[in-house]
């Protein structure tokens, strides 16, 4: 049987869930696919407030992904020091920061052109 194809929508939703779970901070969906040369459709930015927190939201971000649509990243990198892991599904990227290093680094200024999501939290 072929493998079933993950809409990105799916992607998205399972991802914004798997953050939400271990109570991932401001959570921002940029929608790239108008503006040139970019190396993926989406990136979801969220914070934690530790290490620690951003070592979970990426395990809980992989588990939810890998049981719902039984979908695993193509590159995950960032977990040594837990401060800016970055998590590759080709179509969608997913940036965890810790707070600080999410305002130093500004990726939401450098894609300023990006129409930008963000996700209310009920935590």
């Amino acid at each position: 049987m072929a493998k079933k194809e993950v809409s990105t929508d799916q992607l998205i939703a399972h991802i914004i869930k798997g953050i939400e779970e271990v109570k991932g901070d401001d959570i921002d969906i940029l929608d790239l696919r108008d503006i040139e040369n970019t190396v993926c459709s989406y990136f979801i930015i969220c914070n934690g407030n530790s290490n620690t927190q951003v070592n979970a939201i990426v395990s809980s971000v992989q588990k939810t992904v890998s049981k719902e649509l039984k979908d695993k990243p193509w590159h995950v990198e960032g977990t040594e020091n837990g401060e800016w892991v970055l998590i590759d599904y080709v179509n969608v990227v997913v940036h965890v920061f810790q707070k600080h290093i999410r305002e130093y680094y500004d990726i939401e200024g450098l894609w300023g052109d990006a129409k930008t999501t963000s996700i209310k939290t009920n935590y």
